[in-house]
């Protein structure tokens, strides 16, 4: 990869001469990565609390989560966009000004209409947080460290991912729902004073004066992935007239999307990058491999509460175990994927997670707590291996004009997993416990449906392991294609 000016102070593609700057860069854009992943998981615990508040119904109040997630879901890739033309520096702290700015909002809301609109913003601003944090690094990391960087990152989405329901759960006994907000602000002040100090500045004569923003291939792409997320979440897994219209439209916005785009003069996502079988097959694997991991979230605790018998407390510290292991996974798997090369890693990241949800869809209830865990632990190891290697394979030898589209359609195709398992493998685990209400099962019923439920997980990550081991036996190098 060529260098560019936007090396950090002190450093050279070749080595890093100016460690501290790196390293003070990289603390920034681990609390952003940490930042945007608490903001995801720690609204979930005080939904309860929030009905009693507002005195409206769960259905109301789901919304503080939807409206996060399809914000999200719906903006990543735009922003990141965004990014490669008016500069990724000047958005980023914009997008943590925002955030910071909103998590506020959200902790005064005074209802909960403005609660949700408060969420909307605040998702904006993780979109802008997760969408830049990888495209920077390949601006600021040496690209032999890529994947230790690509791991760092990981690690703080991990402990983002299982610090937020405990941290949830105490400030909510503690001072009140509002402080689940509120902890962002210090937080979001301090990434703010870090960006700003330790970020490389934005090159001049990027390609912000090239290239004109798409916005009606925004607009349509935000319309059609807002219509898929909210077909796979509304209902909760009972899929009814509404979520058919809705996956209709997702469908219709995907075609139309491809039309304007290959008009387009400037495209958001230029048709020619999925010619890029390197990148296909990264994103296609990101999906399948979310959609595998949201089943352990959506399983896991009615297996231990229903058929292992084990109180709240408990199913909340088994479930931490696994976020836990991914956290303590990252760092070491960046190291190993720089040492041993990325695509060799990303395939035995999958083969782990084939073999952890092979042995879950086997494993017999009379093993308890240990028989879960011990699956369970190969499965997120292997998955902290897949995600950081996956990553540093596609951001290692992007152009630099890209990286921030790229980036975003790499976070934009795990949250489409992450989406589409909490309906897909939700209705699995139903349909194999032979239940209309899982809360009620009984305990045989939902191990049933916990092995069937993996079962089809390790089919999915089989199909994710063709796909890595297709594109491996390809020549080493490759480039995005042309902006």
């Amino acid at each position: 990869m060529k260098s560019t000016s936007a090396e950090p102070h002190g450093t050279t593609a070749g080595g890093v001469r100016g460690a501290p700057s790196v390293r003070w860069v990289l603390a920034g854009l681990s609390l952003s990565m940490l930042l945007s992943s608490l903001g995801t998981g720690i609204a979930n615990v005080g939904l309860p609390t929030l009905a009693q508040a507002f005195d409206a119904s769960f259905q109301e109040v789901q919304w503080v989560v939807l409206a996060y997630l399809l914000a999200v879901t719906t903006l990543i890739v735009s922003v990141g966009r965004l990014g490669d033309l008016v500069g990724r520096r000047r958005l980023l702290l914009a997008g943590i000004t925002l955030f910071t700015a909103a998590s506020v909002l959200c902790g005064l809301a005074p209802s909960l209409p403005l609660l949700i609109a408060a969420r909307v913003a605040q998702g904006l601003g993780a979109a802008v947080m997760m969408a830049l944090t990888m495209a920077f690094v390949g601006e600021s990391v040496p690209k032999a460290r890529t994947g230790s960087a690509m791991g760092l990152l990981g690690t703080m989405s991990a402990i983002g991912t299982a610090l937020g329901p405990s941290l949830g759960g105490a400030l909510i006994a503690g001072p009140g729902w509002r402080a689940i907000f509120l902890v962002n602000a210090p937080l979001g002040v301090l990434t703010l004073l870090l960006a700003r100090r330790h970020l490389p500045a934005d090159r001049p004569g990027a390609a912000r004066g090239r290239a004109a923003f798409d916005r009606p291939g925004t607009l349509l792409l935000a319309l059609t992935l807002g219509a898929y997320a909210l077909a796979m979440t509304l209902g909760h897994g009972a899929f009814g007239p509404l979520n058919l219209l809705l996956l209709v439209a997702a469908a219709a916005g995907v075609a139309l999307f491809v039309r304007v785009e290959a008009a387009s003069a400037s495209p958001l996502i230029r048709p020619a990058m999925f010619r890029d079988r390197v990148l296909s097959a990264s994103l296609g694997m990101s999906a399948l491999v979310s959609t595998v991991m949201m089943a352990t979230l959506v399983v896991g605790p009615f297996y231990l509460a229903r058929t292992l018998g084990l109180g709240e407390a408990r199913v909340g510290l088994v479930l931490s175990v696994g976020p836990l292991v991914a956290a303590v996974a990252g760092v070491p798997a960046g190291r190993v994927a720089d040492r041993f090369g990325a695509r060799r890693m990303t395939a035995l990241g999958l083969t782990a997670i084939a073999c952890g949800a092979l042995l879950l869809s086997v494993t017999p209830a009379t093993l308890g707590i240990p028989g879960y865990l011990a699956p369970i632990v190969v499965v997120t190891a292997g998955y902290a291996v897949f995600q950081t290697a996956n990553n540093t394979a596609v951001m290692a030898d992007v152009r630099p004009e890209q990286r921030g589209v790229v980036s975003g359609m790499l976070n934009l195709s795990r949250n489409l997993g992450l989406v589409t398992g909490a309906s897909v493998m939700g209705a699995v685990f139903a349909l194999a416990s032979a239940t209309t209400d899982v809360t009620t099962a009984h305990p045989d019923a939902v191990a049933t449906g916990m092995r069937v439920t993996f079962a089809v997980a390790a089919v999915l990550v089989v199909v994710a392991l063709a796909l890595a081991l297709a594109v491996g036996r390809r020549a080493p190098a490759r480039r995005a294609p042309a902006a």
